[in-house]
């Protein structure tokens, strides 16, 4: 499904600062599997994920999505088919517009607009019964600006809107680091809710080791561009944190922290 192919990317190329990130990185992501992602700062993981959305140029290589290349399409044509949630909550939705229209955009993404109702009763409907398994009470604030909602039920709105429209692949880009613990764990139990229900390819950018592990069908770890773990089947359920815990300390070790 997902095949990215022989990619470079430097960044601050011919400067003092050059600092080459990938030098013919290559990854393959069948559909339907969800990967969860770990790796030190500057291992490469955000950059992937930036590459595949189209938040940064690729330097060299391929990238395809269902066997098309996509390396060449800009960020928003990428957004048609690829639901990306950030880190920080405020990134996913509008503020100044209530969950009922935050809520309807998503829903009419790529939709041609005409004369006739935007939201309809059976619509409205429809979006409380996504909302009512959240438990945070956000099928009873349907009018009210998202900007008022606590980070928690940002982040969970997101998650929904970004699996609204029909989407072939899933990004996650830390997002509950800036949420607290339990929060956390609420929204990474939707995540896996809404990954097996719609049977999405998913790639999940992750500090939290315990949601690493715990969550997903493939794990990898990165470091310098490149995967030093890869495990999927019963070599990864069997994986620990204490074993992930090892090998960033010998990480550690190796670049002289």
């Amino acid at each position: 499904m997902l095949d990215v192919i022989g990619i470079h990317k430097t960044y601050h190329a011919g400067s003092v600062n050059e600092s080459a990130v990938f030098n013919g990185f290559s990854l393959n992501v069948p559909a339907g599997q969800f990967v969860s992602i770990v790796g030190s700062n500057g291992s490469g993981k955000t950059t992937i994920l930036n590459l595949i959305c189209g938040s940064l140029p690729l330097d060299q290589g391929r990238i395809l999505v269902d066997g098309k290349d996509i390396a060449r399409l800009k960020e928003f044509q990428r957004a048609r088919f690829i639901g990306r949630v950030f880190q920080d909550p405020a990134k996913g939705t509008a503020p100044a517009l209530s969950i009922l229209e935050n809520m309807a955009i998503a829903d009419n993404k790529e939709k041609r607009y005409g004369l006739q109702a935007g939201i309809t009763r059976s619509r409205v409907d429809f979006y409380r019964t996504l909302l009512e398994p959240l438990e945070l009470g956000l099928e009873d604030k349907m009018n009210v600006p998202v900007g008022s909602l606590s980070g928690g039920q940002r982040q969970a709105l997101a998650l929904i809107m970004s699996t609204l429209p029909p989407i072939r692949l899933l990004i996650l880009d830390e997002h509950t680091a800036a949420l607290d613990p339990r929060v956390s764990e609420t929204i990474m139990a939707l995540t896996d809710r809404l990954v097996r229900e719609k049977q999405l390819t998913t790639l999940m950018v992750t500090h939290n080791l315990k949601f690493a592990v715990q969550y997903g069908h493939r794990l990898l770890m990165m470091h310098e561009g490149k995967t030093i773990i890869d495990r999927t089947g019963p070599d990864r359920q069997r994986l620990q944190i204490s074993d992930l815990l090892e090998t960033f300390n010998s990480i550690s070790i190796e670049c002289g922290n």
